[in-house]
């Protein structure tokens, strides 16, 4: 073989190889399980110190590591009922989380919910969540659906009552995940006993946040 033939060969199959990396960049990119984390102020990361590092969506980010997308949805005071005062329905962040085809979604609504002006129609409570977890089922991504119980609260303010959402959004919320056929994260057990972490009495700090993502992480990660 002569040496200009030898170094044909060698150009021609550094080209070949640099081809082929370009080419598995995006298939790389497209191998990573997207998480869209859909709530209210809680998943925002309203009363956390530098929320950009600290809300649980963050911290659960860093600890599924770079095969996991995930990102944050959640809007302040944010409703799951329709009917309510500030309904999820009605916001960018829900057409947002469904541009982004997640192949894992995490729902944790309720808490506003609780508060008197929108537990007027407590009954549509079902029927709403529901139909959200269909949004989501339906997309091309075909997503698999968790659906939380809410974060307690010690005792709470603002219309929110720990009391509501124990003994009345909480069964409602094991009615969703049994017509709906989804599984149910228990961030209310999870948290339990952690007055410490609610400075305000609704809204868990960045300790909080972590034991939120640790749960969930834990959750949808099993069998992995």
């Amino acid at each position: 073989m002569t040496r200009r033939l030898l170094n044909a060969l060698i150009a021609t199959t550094l080209f070949l190889c640099s081809i082929a990396t370009f080419a598995a960049e995006p298939a790389q990119q497209s191998a990573q399980t997207r998480v869209a984390c859909i709530g209210d102020s809680i998943t925002f990361g309203a009363a956390i110190k530098n929320r950009g590092k600290n809300s649980y969506p963050v911290q659960l980010a860093g600890m599924l590591g770079d095969k996991w997308e995930v990102k944050n949805f959640g809007v302040n005071a944010a409703t799951l009922l329709k009917k309510g005062d500030k309904p999820y329905w009605n916001l960018r962040a829900f057409k947002d989380a469904h541009e982004f085809k997640p192949n894992v979604v995490i729902i944790k609504l309720g808490t506003n919910d609780s508060k008197p002006q929108n537990w007027k129609h407590k009954a549509e409570y079902v029927t709403d969540y529901v139909a959200m977890i269909k949004s989501f089922q339906e997309l091309e991504s075909k997503p698999t659906v968790w659906v939380c119980y809410p974060v307690p609260a010690y005792p709470g303010r603002w219309g929110i009552t720990d009391k509501v959402m124990k003994e009345e959004v909480m069964p409602m919320i094991d009615a969703v995940a049994k017509q709906a056929d989804v599984k149910i994260i228990d961030l209310y057990a999870a948290l339990s006993n952690k007055k410490e972490m609610f400075p305000d009495t609704v809204h868990p700090n960045a300790a909080g946040a972590k034991v939120m993502a640790e749960t969930i992480s834990k959750v949808i990660t099993a069998g992995k």
